[in-house]
């Protein structure tokens, strides 16, 4: 098996990053909107935008991405990652790419002082749900969303 890295998004992996990308919207239904994938590839390269990308990379093929930020935690006096995105293609899944890649999370928080690294998915998502109940603990919490002007 090949060796697996993990790197930063950087602009020359915009046709991988874009494959994964729109992978990752397909699996839960959304369109292939051009303005969102132009609006967040914008983000992953502008430093002074909160959004970071990490891409991972067999064999000198990207195969997985996440994308996340640094959030305040005013009750616990800390600060946190949120993952916002987790996909690994199909073809490199069942190589421990998310598992790599929630591990490499992981140092990222520790290295910049971060309490935690948070996430959510689908109830549905029983795949993701069998790596992330391996290397992270469920919370209580209850997700809302509330539409602006509601």
């Amino acid at each position: 098996m090949s060796a697996l890295t993990l790197r930063a998004i950087t602009p020359g992996d915009r046709e991988s990053w874009e494959t994964s990308f729109r992978g990752y919207r397909d699996f839960y239904g959304m369109p292939h909107d051009e303005t969102v994938i132009e609006t967040v590839w914008g983000w992953l390269n502008d430093p002074e935008h909160e959004t970071r990308g990490i891409a991972a990379v067999l064999g000198g093929k990207p195969v997985g991405i996440a994308h996340f930020r640094t959030f305040s935690r005013p009750l616990a006096g800390s600060t946190g990652l949120y993952l916002d995105d987790l996909f690994t293609n199909p073809e490199a899944r069942g190589q421990g790419v998310a598992t790599a890649l929630l591990s490499h999370l992981g140092g990222i928080a520790q290295a910049e002082g971060a309490s935690v690294v948070r996430w959510i998915t689908a109830e549905s998502n029983t795949a993701a749900r069998s790596i992330y109940d391996r290397v992270a603990a469920a919370t209580p919490w209850v997700t809302y969303d509330l539409t602006p002007g509601a």
